[in-house]
Protein backbone atom coordinates (compact mmCIF):
# COMPACT_ATOMS: atom_id res chain seq x y z
CA UNK A 1 0.00 0.00 0.00
CA UNK A 2 2.89 2.36 0.84
CA UNK A 3 6.47 2.35 -0.39
CA UNK A 4 9.49 2.07 1.85
CA UNK A 5 10.49 5.59 0.89
CA UNK A 6 7.09 6.97 1.90
CA UNK A 7 7.29 5.22 5.28
CA UNK A 8 10.88 6.32 5.93
CA UNK A 9 10.07 9.94 5.04
CA UNK A 10 7.05 9.85 7.36
CA UNK A 11 8.97 8.33 10.27
CA UNK A 12 11.80 10.84 9.90
CA UNK A 13 9.26 13.68 9.81
CA UNK A 14 7.69 12.30 13.01
CA UNK A 15 11.06 12.27 14.76
CA UNK A 16 11.27 8.50 15.11
CA UNK A 17 14.82 7.52 16.08
CA UNK A 18 14.53 3.72 16.02
CA UNK A 19 12.32 1.19 14.24
CA UNK A 20 12.22 -2.03 16.26
CA UNK A 21 11.08 -4.60 13.74
CA UNK A 22 10.39 -8.18 12.94
CA UNK A 23 9.39 -7.91 9.28
CA UNK A 24 6.52 -9.79 7.71
CA UNK A 25 5.74 -10.27 4.03
CA UNK A 26 4.33 -6.73 3.71
CA UNK A 27 6.24 -4.66 6.27
CA UNK A 28 9.42 -6.45 5.23
CA UNK A 29 9.22 -4.71 1.85
CA UNK A 30 10.27 -1.52 3.67
CA UNK A 31 13.31 -3.11 5.31
CA UNK A 32 15.92 -1.94 2.80
CA UNK A 33 14.64 1.65 2.86
CA UNK A 34 14.68 1.60 6.66
CA UNK A 35 18.19 0.13 6.71
CA UNK A 36 19.51 2.76 4.29
CA UNK A 37 18.09 5.68 6.27
CA UNK A 38 20.78 7.55 8.20
CA UNK A 39 18.30 9.58 10.25
CA UNK A 40 17.08 6.60 12.30
CA UNK A 41 18.21 3.14 13.24
CA UNK A 42 16.63 -0.18 12.29
CA UNK A 43 16.74 -2.66 15.16
CA UNK A 44 15.84 -6.23 14.20
CA UNK A 45 14.56 -8.63 16.84
CA UNK A 46 14.13 -12.40 16.84
CA UNK A 47 10.71 -12.50 18.52
CA UNK A 48 7.97 -9.91 18.73
CA UNK A 49 8.01 -9.94 22.53
CA UNK A 50 11.57 -8.63 22.36
CA UNK A 51 10.40 -5.68 20.27
CA UNK A 52 8.38 -4.19 23.13
CA UNK A 53 11.22 -4.57 25.63
CA UNK A 54 13.80 -3.09 23.25
CA UNK A 55 11.50 -0.18 22.38
CA UNK A 56 10.83 0.39 26.08
CA UNK A 57 14.54 0.52 26.86
CA UNK A 58 15.17 2.89 23.98
CA UNK A 59 12.34 5.14 25.14
CA UNK A 60 13.68 5.21 28.71
CA UNK A 61 17.07 6.14 27.25
CA UNK A 62 15.59 9.20 25.54
CA UNK A 63 14.91 7.80 22.07
CA UNK A 64 11.67 7.89 20.09
CA UNK A 65 11.19 4.27 18.97
CA UNK A 66 8.30 2.53 17.25
CA UNK A 67 7.53 -1.18 17.09
CA UNK A 68 6.81 -2.64 13.66
CA UNK A 69 5.32 -6.17 13.64
CA UNK A 70 2.50 -8.23 12.16
CA UNK A 71 -0.72 -8.90 14.09
CA UNK A 72 0.26 -12.54 14.65
CA UNK A 73 3.39 -11.27 16.39
CA UNK A 74 1.26 -8.97 18.51
CA UNK A 75 -0.64 -12.05 19.66
CA UNK A 76 2.65 -13.78 20.54
CA UNK A 77 3.98 -10.77 22.42
CA UNK A 78 1.03 -10.01 24.66
CA UNK A 79 2.80 -10.29 28.01
CA UNK A 80 5.69 -8.07 26.94
CA UNK A 81 3.22 -5.58 25.47
CA UNK A 82 1.28 -5.56 28.74
CA UNK A 83 4.42 -4.94 30.80
CA UNK A 84 5.71 -2.08 28.68
CA UNK A 85 2.42 -0.31 27.96
CA UNK A 86 0.42 -0.92 31.12
CA UNK A 87 2.82 -1.77 33.96
CA UNK A 88 5.54 0.72 32.96
CA UNK A 89 3.08 3.06 31.22
CA UNK A 90 5.41 3.78 28.32
CA UNK A 91 3.80 5.52 25.33
CA UNK A 92 5.21 3.16 22.71
CA UNK A 93 3.69 3.46 19.24
CA UNK A 94 3.39 0.51 16.86
CA UNK A 95 2.76 -0.13 13.19
CA UNK A 96 1.01 -3.50 13.03
CA UNK A 97 0.45 -5.36 9.78
CA UNK A 98 -3.12 -6.69 9.66
CA UNK A 99 -2.64 -9.99 7.86
CA UNK A 100 -5.21 -11.02 5.24
CA UNK A 101 -7.41 -7.98 5.90
CA UNK A 102 -7.77 -7.06 2.22
CA UNK A 103 -7.61 -10.54 0.72
CA UNK A 104 -8.00 -14.04 2.13
CA UNK A 105 -6.90 -15.92 -0.98
CA UNK A 106 -3.65 -17.08 0.60
CA UNK A 107 -5.15 -18.09 3.95
CA UNK A 108 -8.92 -18.55 3.59
CA UNK A 109 -10.71 -18.07 6.89
CA UNK A 110 -7.65 -16.47 8.52
CA UNK A 111 -8.67 -15.84 12.13
CA UNK A 112 -6.52 -12.70 12.28
CA UNK A 113 -9.63 -10.92 11.01
CA UNK A 114 -11.55 -12.25 14.01
CA UNK A 115 -9.06 -11.50 16.77
CA UNK A 116 -6.81 -8.56 15.89
CA UNK A 117 -9.07 -5.63 16.71
CA UNK A 118 -10.63 -7.25 19.80
CA UNK A 119 -7.12 -7.97 21.14
CA UNK A 120 -6.10 -4.33 20.67
CA UNK A 121 -9.33 -3.24 22.32
CA UNK A 122 -8.83 -5.60 25.26
CA UNK A 123 -5.29 -4.24 25.78
CA UNK A 124 -6.82 -0.72 25.63
CA UNK A 125 -4.51 0.38 22.85
CA UNK A 126 -5.69 3.43 20.95
CA UNK A 127 -5.45 2.37 17.30
CA UNK A 128 -6.48 3.40 13.81
CA UNK A 129 -7.15 1.03 10.93
CA UNK A 130 -5.46 2.10 7.71
CA UNK A 131 -7.26 0.40 4.81
CA UNK A 132 -6.60 2.74 1.88
CA UNK A 133 -3.70 4.79 0.51
CA UNK A 134 -5.62 8.03 1.04
CA UNK A 135 -5.46 7.38 4.80
CA UNK A 136 -1.67 7.88 4.84
CA UNK A 137 -1.94 11.25 6.67
CA UNK A 138 -3.93 9.50 9.42
CA UNK A 139 -0.77 7.72 10.53
CA UNK A 140 0.98 10.98 11.43
CA UNK A 141 -2.16 12.43 12.99
CA UNK A 142 -2.66 9.41 15.23
CA UNK A 143 1.04 9.30 16.17
CA UNK A 144 0.94 12.99 17.17
CA UNK A 145 -2.28 12.52 19.16
CA UNK A 146 -0.78 9.61 21.10
CA UNK A 147 2.46 11.51 21.72
CA UNK A 148 0.55 14.55 22.95
CA UNK A 149 -1.51 12.41 25.36
CA UNK A 150 1.60 10.37 26.31
CA UNK A 151 -0.24 7.10 25.62
CA UNK A 152 0.59 4.01 23.64
CA UNK A 153 -0.95 3.76 20.21
CA UNK A 154 -0.94 1.79 17.01
CA UNK A 155 -1.90 1.83 13.41
CA UNK A 156 -3.24 -1.37 11.92
CA UNK A 157 -2.04 -1.48 8.36
CA UNK A 158 -4.34 -3.57 6.17
CA UNK A 159 -2.37 -6.19 4.25
CA UNK A 160 -3.47 -7.95 1.11
CA UNK A 161 -1.89 -11.34 1.26
CA UNK A 162 -0.21 -13.28 4.03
Amino acid sequence: MFSGTEIVDLLVELGVTHVVMLPDSTLGLWESALQECNAMELVRVCREGEAWAVAGGLYLGGACPIVMIQCTGMFESGDALRNIIHDYRLPIFAVIGFRSYLNQDTIPGDTCLTFTEPVLQSWRIDYRLIERPDQFPDIAEHFHNCQQKQIAGAVLLAEGKA
